[in-house]
């Protein structure tokens, strides 16, 4: 009787270890870790550039809308210009991040620049590139309203 109860609990244990999954723990040195553990990522944010004011929302499904106007143009007017399903994509593990819009075969990016080599680095940077990607346009941004 003792030898089928031993045997039944030595079955048991095996089963359960077969079934069981691992936990990874929070230190585990290979863990990917997102820009938003660095950076929070605000859900608007309203940058100027010398020719432009853009304004960026987080969308209900995860997604991001661009919005620009003229630079004098007050932000309550009709935008210029408006491009839906944008994707925030981080670079690196520092923080760093970017928008990227495409619209008629150009493509918007947004950098977010915390990490630079440079203290006077503007905080944004808005780079548009043609269909061939090559860089038609290069502006600095300040943050106007986050």
């Amino acid at each position: 009787m003792i030898k089928h109860l031993l045997l039944g609990t030595f079955c048991l244990a095996q089963f359960s270890l077969a079934y069981a999954k691992e936990v990874p723990h929070d230190s585990t040195p290979d863990r990917f870790i997102t820009s938003s553990t660095f950076q929070k990522v605000p859900k608007t944010v309203i940058i100027k550039t010398k020719k432009f004011k853009i304004r960026i929302d987080k969308q209900p499904n995860g997604k991001y809308l661009y919005q620009a106007w003229n630079a004098n143009a007050n932000i309550t007017s009709k935008p210029s210009m408006i491009i839906g399903d944008g994707e925030l994509i981080p670079d690196g593990s520092g923080g760093n991040y970017y928008f990227s819009f495409s619209n008629e075969g150009h493509t918007y990016q947004i950098w977010r620049n915390y990490l630079t080599d440079s203290a006077k680095k503007a905080p944004y940077t808005l780079v548009v590139s043609d269909v061939n990607d090559n860089e038609i346009v290069r502006q600095d941004g300040y943050v106007v309203k986050k």
